[in-house]
């Protein structure tokens, strides 16, 4: 599932492109997609007419705020991807469109999903606020301090792995920076969270600080399916330390990348400057 850095991306993608326009109508190719208490039905009687006011990021979700009040939200997932074209794309671009989001400007923004696990939810600013007081700080924002995580992690008897993706703690990581972050850190993903002395806390707040920054330089990380929009791949992939990395050396300590599963996760760790 894209994790924060690949919607970031898409986000950064997205508005300028979009911030200012009005959808002039929807078309809802795959009902499936729109995620409840939403009906196709409703979300395009409902968009049409809106416009966008600005194109935001909360954890994993997609953000497009309209002039009602009302918000979009967008789960993208494994495999959904946006497209902004024109009217007719080559079908070799867009093969299992989901919905299309005519603008005002002529141009037609286009949602691609091969195994529709993603999707839509039109939300009213209060529906909003409940979603969101479920999902805990955005780390790369100034208020994820040291500190707090401190705290966070002294209440906690979880794995540090599991802690890390559970997104009422922290919002926006997911297995592959949950693993990097660990990595860089010198943290043992099985150690219980309460466990992690200030140092170690002080060097994972610094980890997954950086790796996010370092991800989203990179545009995020293509694997399989990520795309940001209209194609693009990310280019992280090449600098993964730890994911992904089973048998291979470890690229500070020369030990082998091992793979455990966690709560049905595949977890990659060194076993030696990890353990």
């Amino acid at each position: 599932m894209p994790e924060l850095p690949e919607v970031e991306t898409i986000r950064c993608d997205l508005a300028p492109e979009l911030t200012g326009r009005r959808i002039v109508a929807v078309r809802v190719h795959k009902p499936d997609i729109v995620l409840s208490p939403t009906s196709a039905q409703r979300l395009t009687r409902a968009l049409a007419g809106e416009r966008i006011v600005e194109v935001s990021r909360r954890a994993k979700n997609l953000l497009f705020r309209l002039d009602s009040g009302r918000l979009l939200l967008t789960q993208v997932r494994m495999t959904g991807r946006f497209v902004l074209g024109p009217p007719l794309p080559a079908r070799s671009e867009l093969k299992h469109v989901a919905a299309e989001f005519d603008l005002d400007d002529g141009r037609t923004l286009y949602y691609d999903d091969v195994r529709r696990l993603g999707g839509f939810t039109l939300l009213s600013e209060g529906e909003w606020s409940v979603w969101e007081a479920r999902l805990g700080p955005e780390p790369l924002e100034e208020d994820f301090t040291a500190r707090l995580l401190a705290d966070r992690l002294s209440r906690s008897r979880a794995p540090i792995k599991s802690f890390l993706l559970d997104q009422r703690r922290i919002a926006g990581i997911g297995n592959i920076y949950a693993s990097e972050a660990l990595h860089r850190a010198r943290v043992d993903p099985r150690r219980t969270a309460g466990s992690l002395k200030p140092l170690e806390v002080t060097r994972l707040h610094r980890a997954i600080r950086a790796v996010l920054r370092d991800a989203l330089a990179g545009s995020g990380t293509t694997l399989r399916d990520y795309r940001a929009v209209n194609g693009r791949s990310g280019r992280f992939q090449n600098s993964l330390r730890a994911y992904g990395r089973e048998g291979e050396p470890c690229r500070r300590c020369r030990s082998r990348v091992r793979r455990i599963v966690q709560a049905g996760r595949s977890t990659f760790y060194c076993s030696g400057c990890q353990s």
